[in-house]
């Protein structure tokens, strides 16, 4: 099984004037640690929510031009038994390049694989086509090599 994974992360930003400023320097900072061993996982903006009113808030979060922005990881995750393993192994790779900052699971999303049959099926037509292509590439490639031997 096969899992996409979201976590969200807590990145501190310091000497920041604006929330859009801490922002790009969370994203830019996150990237730096997570690559080049890491360049597959996705960086986004992260959503924050108003607990009492429910109104969408700033992913950063601003005080005496220190910031803390909100940023989801998102990556996938092969070979899984079950959501939890998933969760664990996207934590553990994610966590061990993000040093000191803290991490949460907000996603699991199994992604659905192809079956067997469609495979297989796939696999012998595409199989059939290059043979039937090689004959008809061989007829066209004997005659001229034995006309070579005839001269």
């Amino acid at each position: 099984m096969n899992c996409r994974v979201v976590v969200e992360a807590a990145v501190p930003v310091y000497d920041v004037a604006s929330a859009d400023e801490a922002v790009r320097i969370a994203i830019s900072k996150t990237g730096e640690m997570l690559n080049p061993d890491l360049n597959y996982v996705e960086i986004n903006m992260g959503d924050r929510h108003c607990p009492h009113c429910g109104e969408t808030l700033e992913p950063a979060f601003l005080a005496a031009d220190e910031s803390l922005v909100a940023l989801e990881l998102e990556m996938t995750v092969f070979n899984v038994e079950r959501d939890e393993h998933a969760a664990r192994i996207a934590r553990k790779e994610i966590g061990q390049r993000l040093e000191n900052i803290p991490l949460d699971v907000l996603e699991i999303e199994e992604i659905p694989e192809e079956s067997d049959e469609e495979e297989s099926s796939t696999e012998t037509a595409s199989a059939d086509d290059s043979s039937s292509q090689s004959e008809d590439e061989s007829d066209d490639v004997l005659p001229e090599f034995e006309e070579l031997i005839d001269e």
